[in-house]
């Protein structure tokens, strides 16, 4: 495990090359001007997320774009977790990004500042990168760096808790022929503070609970420290009947004892001149957090326990269909082009070692295993000025 010093020292290492590379990258061209609209929705497994999504690109000079992005969660739960302790609520989290794109000659430096507020929770994110291209724009390098702080609390209590993280990013991508690109990612995030959701709760064999289920509730308790790691590879194919195929693999772990590994391919097709589909499968699995447990033997088992089924053992697979159209916009001045979006996703969720508490008559701990699908959708609106 990384120590304080040791990651305060990768810090300035790491902001020190940033910004000593910047004058010296050969990097692509300043974002295209544009804004996207778009509404997101999420269902399954009683969790209800949706709201709008707005992004405005603009440049101001030659050498600088702008960024703003707008985003809202509105979040209804009734999940596994929340009815079997409380009853449904609602909530809505904001997000907003002010950001800027600086080129100078041939290099691009990007810097951002997000903040998301919710009722009882605050984050804020402060990113800096940069991307540059080397060997005749054949090979593009990316750098970046991130450092977040959250405060958060429960709206029932005045215990405040609060966490930082910094994420440190390395990309490299090729283009291999007129017909393969290909890409690899090291990503590096460190978390240090009150890591752990404070009205989340772990349950233990109780005989005489109150609730004649045979287990009681009791704090879940985390460490204070999470230092994950995760390396990518993709590539895409352009094939030569107007159509492309991805392929993308990742794998991740951290200091907690997970594992985990993703698959996604995916197919799209170009359909005369204004229509592109696509087809999309992925598969996710992981193991178990060291100190996840479904229940515990009794109340403070282990100093360090969680119940939290993402830090569980579980897999998902996801299908999803996708549709692009070209809007023709020739007869506005002002516009170069724009396009309609809608994405599907059908996801289903399989947990090996996480429990439905919910279920009638069931003896504490040999409950059914727990599962469920989701719909995910995402449409948006582009339109390039």
């Amino acid at each position: 495990m990384l120590t304080e010093c040791k990651l305060r020292y990768i810090s300035v290492v790491f902001l020190y090359l940033l910004i000593y590379l910047a004058p010296y990258a050969h990097a692509t061209i300043l974002p295209e001007d544009r804004a996207d609209l778009m509404y997101h929705s999420f269902n399954g497994g009683g969790v209800t997320i949706s709201g709008p999504s707005l992004l405005v690109r603009k440049k101001a000079t030659k050498n600088l774009s702008v960024a703003a992005k707008y985003y809202v969660d509105k979040v209804s739960s009734a999940s596994v977790d929340v009815i079997a302790r409380a009853s449904k609520y609602t909530e809505e989290r904001k997000e907003k990004m002010l950001g800027i794109d600086y080129l100078n000659e041939k290099s691009i430096l990007s810097m951002s500042y997000t903040q998301s507020d919710e009722n009882d929770f605050h984050a804020k994110t402060v990113n800096v990168g940069i991307t540059q291209d080397f060997f005749g724009d054949m090979t593009t390098l990316s750098m970046s760096y991130a450092y977040g702080w959250d405060d958060f609390g429960m709206l029932d209590s005045e215990e405040k808790f609060d966490a930082k993280r910094q994420h440190y990013r390395l990309g490299v991508s090729q283009i291999l022929s007129k017909n393969l690109l290909a890409q690899a990612n090291i990503e590096i995030i460190t978390d240090e503070g009150d890591l752990n959701n404070p009205y989340r709760k772990v349950r233990y064999i109780d005989p005489f609970a109150d609730c004649e289920c045979g287990y009681s509730y009791e704090d879940e308790i985390y460490p204070r420290t999470r230092t994950s790691r995760a390396y990518a590879i993709s590539a895409k194919y352009f094939l030569p009947y107007n159509a492309s195929i991805s392929e993308y693999y990742r794998y991740f772990n951290d200091t907690w004892g997970i594992e985990s590994h993703t698959l996604d391919i995916s197919y799209a097709h170009a359909f005369k001149e204004n229509w592109i589909f696509d087809i999309r499968l992925r598969y996710y699995t992981q193991n178990k957090a060291d100190f996840y447990r479904d229940i515990f033997n009794h109340a403070g088992e282990f100093d360090i326990r969680a119940r939290d089924k993402e830090l569980s053992t579980f897999q998902d697979k996801t299908i999803g269909i996708g549709v692009n159209y070209t809007i023709p916009v020739s007869k506005v001045s002002w516009l170069d082009k724009g396009g309609i979006n809608l994405y599907l996703d059908h996801i289903k969720f399989e947990y090996d070692d996480f429990r439905n508490v919910n279920t009638i008559n069931s003896v504490a701990g040999a409950e059914p295993l727990y599962s469920f699908s989701a719909n995910v959708i995402r449409f948006f609106v582009t339109i390039w000025y």
